[in-house]
C-alpha cells in the first residue's frame, strides 16, 4: 500500500504557521513580561484544541462531504436519466420483446405511482432470479446496431465523465453497452452472420439486458423519491407496460 507523503507546499505552510505562533508568543512575553499569564493563556487554548478538531474534522467536514455527495448524486442521476432517455429504454424494449419470459418480467415491472421503497426493493430482489435469456429468432440485431450507432458520441461522453465512475453498477452497464456497440460496429452485414457469431452477439446482448433492467428500476426509485414529476412521465412511458401512454386521458 502506497504511503501518501505530504507535499512541499504543505510542509512549508505548516512550518511557517508553527514559527508564526512561536513568534507571537515571544512577542507577547516581550511586551507584558508575564510568563504566568502566558502559560495560563496557552494552556486554555490547548485545552480547547480537541473541541476545534472535533468541530472542524468531524462535524463540519462531514456536513461538507454530505453536501458534496448530494451534488455528485444529482449530477450522476442526470447522466443516468440521459442514458435511459436516449439509449437505455430503446434497448430494453428490443431485449424484452425477444425475452421468452417477457410476460413474467413485464408483469413485475408495471410500476405503480404509490410504490414505496419496499416494493422497489422486492422487485430488485425478484429480478436477480430472472433468467435474462434472449431468443435469437426474435431479436432485431439491426435495430440494436442502429440505436447504438446513432448515440455513439453520447456513450463516449458518459464513459469519459468522472461522475459515472462513482457508480460501479452503472459503469459496468456502460462498458457492456459500449462493448456491444463495438462488436456490432465491426459487422457490416448483420443479416448474413453465421449462427455461431449470432450466438456470440446474443451473449453480449444478454449481458447488457441483465444489467440494464435492475439499473432502470433503481433509477425509477430515485425519480419517485426526488423528482416526482419526472417519475410520472417515466410511468407513462414505461417500456414494460403495454397499457402505458404518454397522453393523459
Amino acid at each position: 500500500m502506497e504511503v501518501l507523503k505530504p507535499k512541499v507546499w504543505q510542509i512549508l505552510i505548516g512550518s511557517f504557521l508553527v514559527l508564526l505562533s512561536a513568534a507571537l508568543y515571544l512577542l507577547h512575553f516581550l511586551i507584558f513580561r508575564d510568563l504566568n499569564h502566558l502559560a495560563v493563556y496557552a494552556l486554555s487554548e490547548l485545552a480547547f484544541l480537541p473541541l476545534e478538531v472535533l468541530f472542524v474534522t468531524m462535524i463540519l467536514h462531514e456536513l461538507l462531504n454530505a453536501r458534496d455527495k448530494r451534488n455528485r448524486l444529482l449530477k450522476l442521476n442526470m447522466l443516468i436519466g440521459l442514458f435511459f432517455s436516449e439509449i437505455g429504454t430503446k434497448l430494453m424494449v428490443i431485449f424484452s420483446d425477444a425475452d421468452p419470459g417477457q410476460d413474467e418480467i413485464k408483469r413485475r415491472l408495471i410500476i405503480k405511482e404509490d410504490w414505496t421503497d419496499r416494493e422497489f426493493n422486492k422487485v430488485c430482489a425478484d429480478l436477480k432470479q430472472h433468467d435474462y435469456t434472449i431468443s435469437g429468432d426474435v431479436l432485431d440485431m439491426s435495430r440494436i446496431k442502429s440505436v447504438l450507432s446513432a448515440d455513439r458520441d453520447l456513450l463516449l461522453r458518459l464513459m469519459e465523465n468522472p461522475s459515472v465512475l462513482e457508480h460501479e453498477a452503472f459503469t459496468e452497464l456502460l462498458r457492456s453497452v459500449f462493448h456491444l456497440r463495438e462488436e456490432l460496429g465491426y459487422r457490416k452485414d448483420i443479416g448474413s452472420l453465421p449462427a455461431k457469431d449470432v450466438e456470440h452477439l446474443i451473449v453480449d446482448c444478454e449481458r447488457v439486458y441483465k444489467r440494464l433492467v435492475p439499473e432502470w428500476v433503481d433509477y425509477m426509485k430515485y425519480l419517485k423519491k426526488f423528482h416526482p414529476y419526472f417519475f410520472l412521465l417515466a410511468l407513462r412511458t414505461n417500456p414494460f407496460d403495454t397499457d402505458a401512454s404518454v397522453i393523459i386521458s
